[in-house]
């Protein structure tokens, strides 16, 4: 049997000092992968990188909002295998919420996602791929959230285009249900985040949150995997189908 290997290959993940970001460093670590790790706070990266070892850890500040801060960090680290996406900052509502609110998953997650690719993809290995990160929330939204639901949705469809644009460069989406993540809740109080938690867990099959080395599981299959391309993973619990 042939076991997965990130051996002499390097992985880009941007938004990778916490939660899945940092759990797919680690476990790209473990089978053998250089990794560079992305993200806004220069505190948390440094780390992130004394909890993984300084060998093979490269580190980057960088706001990917910003276009000029994603060319610029590309040119800087110039070629690498697997680029996985999962930094974002946003707010969820109703369709009645203000306009900031409606545009703030698209300008913090979609669009940030889309030139992430479109500035990576040149340095980008030919036998590599790229993860994008979406929310179960696409195939099952609430009723408070029309704008992220429609987000989520538009990542799912970017990752089938880019996998027929890009190819043979693989292109994948991984969209979990609620995973157990400080990220998520920074500034919450943490009767809140129990609540939310407990919330979920009655909403999908396995009566439980996931936690962020399960979905980081799915993405190093994504990255290690050489025959999928064009596909969403939902490591949910099931929420799908609840």
């Amino acid at each position: 049997m042939t076991y997965p290997t990130l051996k002499q290959q390097r992985v880009v993940i941007i938004g990778g000092s916490s939660g899945i970001g940092f759990a797919a460093a680690q476990q790209a670590k473990e089978l053998g992968a250089d990794v560079v790790l992305a993200g806004r706070s220069s505190s948390k990266l440094e780390e992130a990188r004394n909890r993984l070892g300084n060998a093979g850890v490269e580190i980057h500040s960088l706001d990917n909002r910003n276009n000029e801060e994603l060319i610029a960090f590309f040119e800087a680290i110039g070629s690498f295998d697997h680029l996985f996406t999962p930094g974002a900052s946003y707010v969820r509502g109703p369709v009645t919420s203000e306009p900031e609110v409606a545009r703030s998953c698209f300008d913090a997650k979609f669009w940030p996602q889309y030139f992430a690719v479109k500035y990576g993809a040149p340095y980008i290995s030919k036998k590599g791929s790229v993860v994008l990160m979406s929310g179960a929330f696409s195939q099952r939204p609430l009723d408070d959230g029309a704008s992220y639901a429609a987000c989520n949705g538009a990542i799912e469809s970017l990752g089938k285009a880019l996998a027929v644009e890009l190819a043979p460069i693989r292109v994948n989406v991984i969209s979990p249900g609620t995973i157990r993540t400080s990220f998520n809740w920074e500034g919450a109080e943490q009767a809140v985040r129990d609540q939310a938690y407990e919330d979920y867990a009655g909403m999908n099959l396995l009566g439980r949150v996931g936690h962020a080395e399960e979905a980081a599981h799915t993405v190093i299959y994504l990255m290690t995997n050489g025959y999928t391309t064009g596909s969403t993973l939902y490591p949910d619990g099931g929420y799908l189908l609840r």
